[in-house]
């Protein structure tokens, strides 16, 4: 049954990545990799654009190399623009929130890489993206980290590693 009382059915790929993300901030980061890797192989480059983006939106979490973070933030980006532009199936609308996240996850892996430039024009596109977050704790928490990271790049070009890292947007 697609639809009960007026509600979607859940997505059953969204479903297991929550459990994933679940693990994760449970505080077992490489059996989540394990099983995020595990998931990417079914799904494949070519899985629903929507399963990929928020897939490899919360692996790039779970990287120990900076540049390995970056390489699944830009997969989750360009899964997106899939779905934002038209190619992919779905509500390109729904994308819109996603975007302000991951343009500021991208941000901050150009920050831990030296690429000041970089993090900039992404935190440009994050400020420009937030119009669609949402009034409530998770649009102010972006928000919020968008300011800071702004801040931090302001003052010396040269923020230092104090364990700072953006949220990341929980499927819907």
């Amino acid at each position: 049954m697609a639809e009960r009382q007026g509600q979607a059915a859940p997505d059953a790929v969204l479903t297991r990545i929550g459990q994933v993300v679940m693990l994760h901030h449970g505080g077992d980061r490489e059996e989540a990799r394990s099983r995020f890797l595990d998931l990417w192989a079914e799904l494949g480059e070519d899985g629903a654009p929507l399963h990929r983006c928020t897939l490899a939106h919360y692996l790039a979490d779970t990287q120990d190399d900076p540049a390995d973070e970056l390489a699944w933030d830009l997969r989750a980006l360009s899964a997106a623009e899939e779905l934002s532009d038209g190619r992919a199936a779905g509500d390109p609308d729904s994308v819109q929130g996603f975007l302000p996240s991951l343009h500021l996850n991208l941000a901050a892996d150009y920050v831990k890489l030296g690429r000041a430039d970089a993090a900039r024009s992404h935190l440009r596109r994050a400020r420009g993206a937030a119009g669609h977050l949402a009034d409530d704790g998770y649009g102010a928490g972006v928000r919020s980290a968008i300011s800071r990271l702004e801040l931090r790049l302001g003052q010396d070009n040269t923020p230092g590693d104090d364990g700072w890292s953006p949220p990341r947007q929980r499927p819907s």
